[in-house]
């Protein structure tokens, strides 16, 4: 794992020579050794048609790739930072949550209509993130920012999770996802949770929810 937390705001990396990280643009606070920072044409993705799909999609938040030798810290905005391992599996993440990630990891874009269909693009619209989101998949760590820290849920067979969308910061493994209406006699005499919407998740896997409402 390159990534260690330092506080609850700030991360750590190792960088290794032959290795690469990318990180968000004005993320690095500080470093030590012979490193080097470049900006990264294809943000992260293989190939220019990686850079022009995610420029379509707006999921092209400004990266900078990550080379040499030594240590750097990062952190952004004062936000939370949430250090996620990878074992293989896939990591589903806006692109402006991403503080700094490994370069073994495979990055990719994802229409939210393939998740959920129509209430999948209806959900990108309620949280706020478009049509369209990131995927990092792989063996590797990743640095993702959130309000007020973040929670880590676990999903399994016959345990699905609810969140509120405002909430959700990401999500991995192989989980389901759907948007339903929480409107209901609940909520017409004052019992219900207060959300108009709530976000399901189903499936094996983790949900990692942040203690805001409030967009990066």
């Amino acid at each position: 794992m390159p990534f260690t937390l330092l506080t609850s705001r700030m991360v750590e990396a190792q960088v290794l020579p032959g290795q690469t990280l990318f990180s968000q643009r004005g993320a690095m606070l500080a470093y030590r050794g012979d490193v080097r920072f470049t900006p990264s044409i294809t943000g992260g993705q293989r190939g220019v048609r990686g850079m022009i799909g995610r420029r379509i999609a707006d999921e092209d938040t400004p990266l900078m790739t990550v080379e040499g030798q030594g240590t750097v810290m990062f952190g952004h905005g004062g936000h939370h930072v949430q250090v996620i391992d990878m074992a293989g599996d896939t990591l589903y993440v806006e692109s402006d949550r991403l503080l700094a990630f490994d370069g073994s990891l495979r990055q990719g874009t994802m229409f939210m209509g393939s998740q959920g269909g129509v209430m999948g693009m209806v959900r990108g619209q309620v949280t706020g993130q478009g049509l369209f989101t990131t995927t990092l998949e792989g063996y590797g760590s990743a640095a993702v920012m959130a309000h007020g820290g973040v929670l880590e849920l676990p999903i399994g067979p016959g345990r699905p999770v609810h969140v509120d969308p405002q909430a959700y910061v990401a999500h991995r493994g192989d989980v389901r996802n759907k948007l339903s209406t929480a409107i209901g006699w609940r909520e017409m005499v004052g019992r219900g949770s207060g959300e108009a919407f709530q976000l399901e998740l189903s499936g094996t896997g983790m949900v990692y929810v942040q203690a805001s409402e409030e967009k990066l």
